[in-house]
């Protein structure tokens, strides 16, 4: 198979799509790899790194998608990549479609066939191509956000963990997965007074054994958010439904019960954001003010740590790269469901129930599409 992987062109976004490391698998496997010159150099990977794996260097986008059998990229395909797509290809990457039918009409007509990072399921319930950016942006948020707590970036002028004789920030994490885990760890970390709210019992005994020294959980009710967000200094939002948009948990009337200059960072934007005024951003431009509170979305977090990002989420797209790659896309969705639980969009049709829950569209049934 030829696989293809450009440079991204999403605003501020350096990670890549294939490693040298990955492409060296694939090409052992017989594999042709083609990669847009400069694409890996956000992520410290330079052009003869992927000669020496063996990959072929393609000065244009335009090549590699009029070129490659499958596409392999970071974030979903842009405006003018989608126009690229074409009947019979198979795109493997981020896609985000429940908050985004433009994109997902464009899918649709292009008759390509799209697999995308984030319904990829385990036999754990996990999303294992998701979790590696969960762990990152998770553990960037406190990060991010304890910036935007700066007076002179129009937060409240807390510092996360105080000093003798002044309490520290506090922090409030809506969701105990993967972002919530890793969000709540760093923040209290930081010496901040950390609550994690989350509706699933048995997540909230977990966190209490594992990390109950470290942070607090409490079981999240609107009353409970409510009189938590009041006295937050940070919102760390960090809910997920597995393909669908998220819901809205904090509204625009709550933002006046909040302390001037809190801040609330929403690592759900990209499924649509979990607060009602919540609206993507960039890493050039990552904050705005709504009624006094600060707000931080951007909606490619993990992009901020490019080297650390695409490593991270090569070792774990790889091998299903490679069985794509190998066995073709219907026999190694067949083989496993858990990749075809994937499989968003193929031929003209959309094939992910939740987005079409969220975007009012017809599904075909992936286990219909392999046939």
């Amino acid at each position: 198979m030829k696989i293809g992987c450009p440079t991204e062109i999403k605003p501020q976004e350096f990670r890549v799509g294939m490693t040298p490391n990955a492409a060296l698998e694939a090409v052992a496997r017989g594999h042709s790899v083609l990669i847009q010159t400069g694409a890996g150099l956000g992520a410290g990977f330079t052009d003869e790194d992927y000669i020496t794996a063996g990959a072929a260097i393609i000065d244009t986008a335009e090549e590699i998608f009029a070129t490659a059998d499958m596409i392999v990229k970071v974030k979903e395909p842009q405006a003018g990549e989608r126009k690229m797509l074409r009947e019979g290809q198979l795109l493997f990457t981020y896609l985000h479609l429940a908050p985004d039918p433009e994109q997902t009409h464009d899918l649709i007509a292009s008759g390509c066939t799209a697999i995308a990072y984030e319904t990829v399921t385990d036999d754990r319930g996990g999303l294992p191509l998701l979790a590696p950016m969960s762990e990152v942006a998770g553990r960037l948020a406190p990060q991010v956000g304890a910036w935007t707590l700066q007076k002179a970036n129009g937060g409240r002028g807390v510092l996360m963990g105080g000093v003798p004789g002044v309490g520290p920030a506090k922090v409030v994490v809506m969701g105990g997965g993967v972002v919530g885990t890793h969000a709540a760890k760093i923040a209290a970390g930081m010496g901040a007074d950390v609550t994690v709210l989350d509706r699933s019992l048995p997540r909230l005994k977990y966190l209490d054994d594992v990390f109950g020294g470290t942070f607090k959980n409490q079981y999240s009710t609107a009353g409970s958010t409510a009189e938590l967000i009041r006295d937050a200094d940070m919102v760390i939002g960090a809910v997920l439904i597995p393909g669908a948009a998220a819901p809205k948990l904090i509204s625009r009337a709550q933002l006046g019960d909040m302390k001037p200059g809190a801040v609330l960072v929403d690592v759900a934007i990209d499924q649509g954001g979990c607060f009602e005024t919540s609206k993507a951003t960039t890493h050039a431009d990552p904050i705005y003010d709504v009624d006094g509170i600060m707000h931080y979305c951007v909606a490619n977090m993990p992009g901020a740590v490019a080297r650390t990002s695409t490593i991270a989420l090569g070792n774990a797209t790889m091998p299903f790269m490679l069985a794509l790659a190998g066995k073709g896309w219907k026999q190694a969705c067949a083989d496993d469901a858990h990749l075809l639980a994937g499989l968003n969009v193929h031929a003209g049709k959309l094939t992910y129930y939740a987005v079409g829950e969220a975007l009012g569209l017809d599904v075909m049934s992936p286990q219909l599409a392999i046939k």
